[in-house]
């Protein structure tokens, strides 16, 4: 089952900005990391944590950190948009690299770059893609992060198509989807409505 988080107030303020046509790239960029560090928080909700006595400035009391092993791996290269600000809600992470590259006309995904540390070990994946389109490539990508060992994975999205989660979850209905918003659907060029374009493009000016 995805998580829609667009019922909070930060969310809805991002997402309008990042929507907006007229929106410039350095704002885009602004945005984009303000939505992420929301969005990162809820899916930190995942996350073990290991029990730890800490003295306070009075007593000596129980506390809790997080448990080491957290790994993100952006899909590039517009997840690359959401690795900064996902490292700075998480510091201490590894980070692993997937390219992937959309035919146009398909729609399909080919992997043509993959860079990964080791997963058998690691506490928990998360795999960062801003849109969760077709979920073919979210799909392809989680299927590789398994192959390195990875058990516990989440992907992490700013917005969604509802057939791309349908897609997503047939494939891996074991991985929680955690999204900003889940948008209307795809239109026949395989991109979300209303959507905000191509977030690749908008994210670094090209």
């Amino acid at each position: 089952m995805a998580t829609d988080l667009s019922e909070h107030p930060l969310i809805q303020h991002y997402l309008t900005i990042l929507r907006d046509h007229r929106t410039q790239a350095s704002e885009f960029r602004r945005c984009s990391r303000g939505i992420t560090e929301v969005i990162m928080v809820e899916a930190a909700r995942s996350l073990r944590l290991d029990p730890i006595d800490v003295t306070t400035p009075l007593e000596l009391t129980q506390g809790a950190r997080l448990s080491p092993g957290v790994v993100f791996v952006p899909i590039l290269r517009a997840g690359l948009g959401m690795l900064d600000p996902a490292m700075s809600i998480i510091p201490g992470s590894s980070v692993g690299y997937i390219g992937l590259e959309r035919n146009e006309v398909t729609a399909q995904a080919t992997c043509y770059y993959a860079k990964m540390p080791d997963l058998s070990a690691c506490e928990q994946v998360f795999v960062l893609d801003p849109m969760l389109a077709t979920g073919g490539s979210a799909a392809q990508c989680v299927e590789q992060v398994k192959a390195h060992g990875a058990k516990r994975v989440s992907m992490v999205c700013i917005i969604a198509a509802p057939e791309g989660i349908a897609t997503f979850e047939a494939a891996h209905p074991d991985v929680p989807v955690i999204a900003g918003k889940i948008d209307r659907q795809l239109n026949d060029k395989k991109y979300i409505l209303p959507g905000l374009g191509d977030f690749g493009d908008r994210l670094f000016n090209t």
